[in-house]
């Protein structure tokens, strides 16, 4: 027979059924937590299956309004916008980045027309429009920083006059976020929101996003002299302060899974809007095992994104945005 203290408060009792585990929920995820990655392509009539994404694919813009359509149905907030753009429109300098009529800008104008309450967020960096795969502009074999700063501040200044309504620089060049608030701020922008890549690693999980852009067969070497190294966390600190202190108003951590302790540290030190993205990689690793039957799918869709909320991140770039957002409206029976 047990002899000793029997303790008055027993955790599993606010788990013994649903409606107590709701209501002690420290965390919780929702639909407005969402941001949905779109790939978009040259051509008609096309919307074309990413191999290493499965579920995924590229869109043309002629089709673009009929798939964004049910994410506007179900209130996704906001949408991230990515361009494929073909060989023969890159060039060493990504010049097309620049173009007004290019794909990102067409999408631009053609989602805020059909969808006005969607939030468009733009990719700012050069990689989608180099013969090179980098980020920024290559002197002398290297990723020089200033020069491709201005660039970039073009090239949000262009995308900000065609419709998206958050600049989002994934680039890593130090100080852009200054150049950008100064060049949106000179042409009237100043409502344009910029979240800033602020935390983003030289990381191995972004192979199948190359492949949807892709760039995989353009980069040249990698990305380690500008994106930030695994092995550092106190330095993403520094990274998030110096965007702050330059006029983002939101920040990411990028990749999320990889990266909680990370987002953590930046959620609980800064106190501002913080983003994860749930990446390319992840999205193929998990989807690769809900295939085999080694995880079940809905529950490792959720419980995924919920360790973001857990985490800090106010909203979530993820791949399975549109399944989530379905799952969640079905719990909430409507």
């Amino acid at each position: 027979m047990f002899v000793g203290h029997f303790p008055s408060y027993r955790p599993r009792r606010n788990r013994y059924d649903n409606a107590t585990r709701r209501l002690v929920a420290e965390n919780s995820l929702h639909i407005d937590n969402l941001i949905w990655p779109i790939f978009i392509i040259e051509g008609t009539q096309t919307e074309t299956d990413i191999a290493s994404m499965p579920g995924v694919q590229r869109v043309t813009l002629d089709r673009l309004a009929h798939y964004v359509e049910p994410a506007a149905c179900l209130g996704i907030p906001a949408l991230a916008l990515f361009p494929v753009t073909p060989p023969h429109k890159r060039d060493e300098h990504g010049t097309e980045a620049t173009n007004p009529d290019n794909l990102m800008c067409c999408a631009a104008r053609l989602l805020k027309k059909e969808f006005p309450e969607i939030a468009l967020i733009g990719d700012v960096a050069l990689d989608p429009y180099t013969l090179h795969g980098h980020d920024g502009i290559i002197e002398n074999g290297y990723v020089v920083n200033d020069a491709s700063a201005a660039v970039l501040a073009q090239q949000a200044v262009n995308q900000a006059q065609a419709g998206i309504d958050i600049i989002a620089p994934s680039d890593m060049m130090d100080g852009r976020i200054g150049f950008i608030r100064k060049a949106l701020d000179t042409h009237g922008l100043i409502n344009t929101r910029i979240l800033s890549y602020a935390v983003k690693y030289a990381s191995a999980f972004y192979g199948p996003f190359r492949d949807a852009l892709g760039s995989h067969t353009f980069l040249k070497g990698d990305k380690k002299t500008y994106q930030m190294d695994p092995a550092n966390s106190r330095e993403a600190l520094r990274e998030v302060a110096m965007d702050i202190e330059e006029g983002a108003d939101m920040v990411m951590v990028k990749p999320g899974m990889p990266y909680l302790d990370v987002l953590w540290r930046v959620h609980e030190t800064f106190g501002v809007p913080t983003f994860a993205y749930q990446v390319s990689g992840e999205y193929a690793m998990l989807s690769a095992a809900i295939h085999k039957g080694w995880l079940a799918r809905e529950q490792t869709i959720l419980e995924s994104l919920l360790s973001f909320r857990r985490a800090g991140a106010q909203g979530v770039l993820t791949y399975f945005a549109l399944e989530a957002a379905r799952l969640l409206r079905q719990e909430l029976g409507s």
